[in-house]
């Protein structure tokens, strides 16, 4: 049966896709709209790995649409503009992140929040308007409505500057939203990964204290001395632990593996935030006297609207923030993704798409 849009599927792309929840993924043509009045079409130069594109090539979110191209940490230039863009012209470098569409009508849309929009259109694994499935960004190209795109400013390596359309904005939105960011506030942050190492940067940018706190002492000289962190925890050392009770202001917590958030709590001040960025797949153990006798609340948040996201590329030009990379060929990433499950990345994995992806056309 033919969706609605398929008839305007007619431009050719290229990518690479899973077709089931091996998650393995192999080289895949095929077709992307032309591009409509206030649409770009962009090129592709990196793209960011992100863990989500993991957790969605194995399905283990339960909603994968195969075949999957993942990818929404996307930095490319214009190569086409509609006939109404005024937000772009050819050969501008842009981003596009975690979403493309929204319904553009509901509170969530008015208030430059289209990322809490209950009708917002992923930017892979996600049904467009027009009835066709979404493809991401480890492919040759796409097309996005002008409005769902920001500008990447010059001064930003654009390899680098990749996660910050997911990683990035989901650690400076709650910084900014819950009153985190600036002199005088305490910010724990746990988990050193792809957003922590982000986080601990745009922490020290706004001028607050930041502390991380990790399982293990592996990561603590790259979070004092690469990242510039005030202190470093062991979450399983209980003298280290006691120590901090009570100090902080906020915590935000990156880990989706399952962990004990109690002790978490335990770290904040009165009236303190916990907010959870990771999405574990158990249920958390809480005490309510663990909130209640300190005011302190449990929060969560997800990536930011396009006003925010823009932003905070705006602010990460500014201070020179950057994600800490390694570079990877199209041809890699199978071994990137195994090496992902591990842990062994430091810090994100960027796919080089314009380089290496068009000789793995065979």
């Amino acid at each position: 049966m033919q969706r609605l849009g398929e008839k305007y599927q007619s431009v050719e792309a290229f990518g690479w896709a899973a077709r089931d929840s091996s998650g393995h993924l192999s080289p895949f043509v095929f077709s992307r709209r032309e591009t409509g009045e206030e649409e770009v079409r962009v090129k592709v130069l990196y793209c960011g790995v992100c863990h989500s594109d993991l957790h969605c090539l194995k399905n283990e979110w339960h909603s994968s649409i195969y075949p999957l191209v993942p990818g929404h940490e996307i930095v490319g230039e214009v190569t086409e503009i509609g006939r109404k863009v005024s937000k772009f012209s050819i050969g501008d470098k842009i981003g596009v992140g975690c979403i493309v569409d929204s319904c553009r009508a509901c509170e969530s849309c008015r208030e430059d929040q289209e990322n809490y929009c209950t009708k917002s259109v992923a930017t892979y694994n996600g049904v467009h308007y027009d009835g066709t499935v979404n493809y991401g960004g480890y492919s040759d190209h796409i097309v996005v409505d002008e409005r769902y795109a920001v500008k990447i400013p010059h001064t930003l390596p654009l390899a680098s500057a990749a996660p910050l359309l997911c990683a990035g904005i989901s650690m400076y939105s709650p910084m900014k939203y819950f009153g985190l960011a600036g002199p005088g506030k305490h910010i724990g942050i746990v988990g050193l990964g792809g957003l922590g190492h982000i986080g601990v940067r745009f922490a020290k940018a706004f001028g607050s204290k930041v502390t991380v706190v990790s399982s293990t002492a592996g990561k603590s000289k790259d979070a004092l001395e690469i990242f510039g962190a005030d202190g470093f925890l062991v979450s399983t050392d209980e003298d280290q632990m006691q120590a901090a009770m009570g100090t902080m202001d906020g915590i935000i917590d990156t880990v989706s593996a399952s962990h004990p958030i109690l002790p978490l709590i335990g770290l904040l001040k009165p009236s303190g935030k916990l907010v959870l960025l990771g999405a574990t797949e158990k249920p958390f153990d809480l005490h309510a006297f663990s909130l209640i006798l300190g005011r302190k609340s449990i929060a969560g948040s997800a990536i930011g609207g396009i006003k925010e996201t823009q932003e905070m590329i705006n602010f990460a030009a500014e201070h020179g923030i950057k994600a800490e990379i390694e570079t990877i060929s199209m041809e890699y990433v199978n071994t990137a993704m195994d090496r992902l499950a591990k842990g062994d990345v430091r810090y994100r994995f960027v796919i080089d798409i314009a380089n290496t992806l068009t000789v793995t056309r065979s």
